[in-house]
């Protein structure tokens, strides 16, 4: 209770508490000092101090502020309990001299509580009532806290009678007297951060519990409050409206003739009932702060004791772990000693038999030496033969490979730890403690299921009330010819695009989930066809130019082959490049080489597509033909390994890949130019075409792998890209190379 007697300004105990109009209490001579009003109102306080005496104090007040109630003033003080105050301001020098016939002041106290401003009208600060209830309290609580310090004594003297209380710790809950807490509980240590607090009120002292409603202080009985307006009138009845007590004399006078107005008694009982019936609702919660409080330590024990046995369990499990690792160490090192040992055997024998074989030819040919210095021509024909081919024969033995070593230096052991470190990365902890079994089969979404070009899309999801938790899931795909099944894709999405398929094939798609405990089981195959030319035909036809199906139908009885339809992928290009025109315009904001890509993929087939130069400035080097996914896009096309290119300024052209320039040919772009792009991957070879006339020989061959569509180019070109076109049947004969 301590905390509601203390005034929120100077942070002790009420003195002279006035009740402000939000109901918060402050201390009379704490209003003093934030009280604000207009330097003309403080001159005129001034010329009214020597007649009014006392009431000029209570009239005293500062510079008025705005409507928020800090309008032109930075406060610079803090009272004890943290609320801000505004300092008091001198009346300026010159007030005195102000005309007598300014207005009047326009005072205001600001409640340091909720900040809501009250204006002061002519009687200042006496025209708050006092609040004589809460000064009672205050008064019956001192001198119970008095006569409860008193009564209070020491719990751990050996002092007979004990002496007297002076301090109680909370978190010990134990009284101590000021040497016993010098001794017994000092301020540091593990008690630095126990607080000390003035012994508890006596149950039985005035004030400690007893009656706090009599109506009589120590002193006895207390006198009836007066009205604020009438002081020789006491308050009889209550005003509704008004929510104060008022006197007959206010009824008579007319102020409150219109409102609601009660008897004093009757509403008091009133209000003592309605904020009986409120403390006990707050009492049944206290009741239950309480027990939930008892819980929260019972949970802390809990937690503590917990945290031990798992952190055991942990360093149990990771000391398995350890020796599991040093026993699989011990295993890999006797791998490698015997490697070793066999290596050195066939050393060995290899050595032994080399040094055998060194030791009969060189003692050959020793011999054979000396029997070329004889003489003696008979007697060397009836050895020469035999001994030529004794040589003969020892020479047949150092055959190819016997001079070379039949190990190698290097051990052919490669421990692959890659998983064990992911795998020690991922250690953590499950966050379960019940069963987990795998998970269910996926359901795959057909109504979003979808194939454009050589890429198809699907999604997943899984049954509903489905309580086994999900890690991630595993997409599978087949090779479009029957084949096996392959992982191309492994994650926590529900949705999947594979592109750089082949086109015109059939693909099976099928679908797993997993967790810790496993891989559950495959969803249906869903079965996929990817679109060839005349597909993207009837697409372009039907959703661009809106044309009817009968329309479409003779255009395709017309097409001689398969075209494939793709515009420039906003997605993959450099941030600089800037696509129009249903991305099939590409310019560019740098005046460095910048790399854009098309949304197909080329693995199989023939593919032919042509770029219109709409804009060619200040002779640039623009570069066209083919990529990787994953090029480089912040320089020229073909300066690194993942691209093919032909790049041309306005005279000639050449052909570049992994930054090699090779087959330089006359002839360049310009404006209004055509640049044509064939790809043909059943030959495996690129050709580059400009305004219809193939540009130098076939650009490069025997490239195999996922193709994509690529340019180059900076601020000073613009190009439109053209699909669909067919392959030319007819070529030109090519342009002689200048090397």
């Amino acid at each position: 209770m301590e905390e509601e007697l203390k005034c929120p300004v100077c942070g002790s105990l009420f003195r002279e508490p006035i009740i402000l109009p939000c109901s918060h209490n402050v201390c009379l001579p704490c209003a003093r000092t934030i009280a604000v009003q207009t330097p003309e109102s403080e001159q005129q306080d001034s010329e009214c101090a020597a007649g009014a005496g006392g009431d000029h104090a209570d009239k005293l007040s500062l510079h008025s502020e705005t409507d928020s109630g800090y309008g032109s003033y930075t406060p610079s003080l803090k009272s004890p309990n943290g609320v801000r105050v505004l300092p008091l301001v001198p009346a300026p020098p010159g007030a005195a001299a102000a005309p007598r016939g300014a207005g009047p002041a326009s005072s205001s106290l600001t409640c340091p509580q909720c900040h809501r401003s009250a204006s002061l009208d002519q009687r200042g600060l006496r025209g708050f009532q006092r609040n004589r209830l809460l000064e009672a309290i205050v008064q019956r609580y001192q001198q119970g806290r008095a006569a409860a310090a008193a009564a209070a004594k020491c719990q751990l003297c050996d002092r007979s009678p004990p002496e007297p209380a002076a301090v109680l710790c909370e978190q010990c809950e134990v009284l101590y007297c000021a040497a016993c807490q010098l001794r017994c509980h000092p301020a540091r240590g593990p008690f630095a951060k126990h607080r000390l607090a003035p012994p508890p009120a006596h149950p039985g002292a005035p004030g400690g519990g007893g009656d706090g409603g009599g109506g009589k202080g120590a002193g006895g009985a207390r006198k009836l409050p007066t009205c604020a307006e009438h002081d020789l009138e006491n308050y009889s009845m209550y005003c509704v409206s008004c929510r104060s007590p008022v006197c007959y004399q206010c009824l008579e006078e007319g102020k409150h003739s219109k409102h609601d107005v009660k008897a004093l008694g009757a509403m008091w009982k009133q209000h003592k009932a309605q904020l009986s019936q409120a403390l006990n609702g707050v009492s049944d919660k206290a009741k239950e702060a309480k027990e939930f409080l008892v819980q929260l330590k019972n949970l802390l024990q809990q937690i503590q004791e917990n945290g031990l046995d798992y952190e055991a369990c942990l360093v149990a499990q990771c000391d398995a772990l350890v020796d599991a690792l040093t026993r699989q160490k011990a295993k890999l090192l006797t791998k490698v000693t015997k490697e070793r040992e066999h290596k050195l055997k066939v050393v060995w024998d290899q050595i032994n038999h080399c040094t055998l074989k060194l030791r009969q030819s060189t003692g050959l040919m020793e011999y054979c030496l000396e029997v070329i210095k004889e003489n003696d021509p008979s007697g060397f024909l009836q050895i020469s033969d035999a001994l030529i081919k004794r040589v003969q024969v020892s020479q047949e033995q150092w055959v190819k490979g016997a001079l070379e070593p039949k190990v190698s230096a290097e051990f052919d052991l490669t421990l692959d730890s890659e998983p064990l470190l992911q795998s020690i990365h991922q250690l953590d902890f499950i966050q379960m403690k019940f069963p987990v079994s795998v998970p269910p089969v996926p359901l795959l979404q057909l109504e979003k299921c979808c194939t454009r070009n050589n890429s198809v899309t699907l999604a997943w999801r899984m049954p509903p009330l489905s309580h086994n938790p999900v890690e991630g899931y595993i997409l599978e795909l087949d090779d479009g010819d029957g084949g096996q099944f392959r992982e191309v894709y492994v994650g926590k999405e529900t949705l999947c695009t594979i592109d750089g398929l082949h086109f015109n094939s059939t693909y099976n798609a099928r679908v797993k989930a997993f967790n810790s405990s496993g891989v559950g089981p495959y969803s249906k195959t869903v079965i996929l066809q990817t679109s060839d030319g005349e597909l993207g035909f009837c697409h372009f036809l039907n959703e661009k130019l809106q044309v009817s199906p009968l329309l479409i139908q003779c255009c395709l009885s017309f097409s001689p082959s398969t075209v494939a339809w793709f515009t420039f992928d906003p997605s993959s290009a450099h941030r600089d490049i800037v696509l129009s025109n249903d991305n099939q315009t590409a310019t560019c904001n740098s005046y460095d080489d910048r790399v854009v890509l098309g949304t197909a993929a080329f693995s199989k087939g023939v593919h032919y597509w042509e770029l219109h130069v709409d804009r060619y400035d200040n002779h640039p080097d623009p570069a066209f033909g083919i990529a990787r996914i994953n090029v480089v896009k912040d320089m020229m096309l073909g300066k690194d390994d993942k691209a093919w290119a032909m790049y041309v300024d306005n005279n000639r052209s050449w052909f570049m890949h992994c930054n090699s320039h090779t087959n330089r040919t006359e002839g360049g772009v310009s404006k209004g130019a055509t640049v044509g792009v064939l790809l043909d991957l059943n030959k495996h070879n690129l050709t580059f075409y400009i305004n219809g006339q193939q540009q130098g020989p076939a650009a490069f061959e025997n490239i195999e792998g996922v193709f994509m569509p690529a340019l180059s180019l900076n601020r000073n070109v613009q190009v439109t890209l053209h699909t669909g076109l067919e392959v030319p049947q007819s070529v030109k004969q090519p342009k002689l190379p200048n090397n």
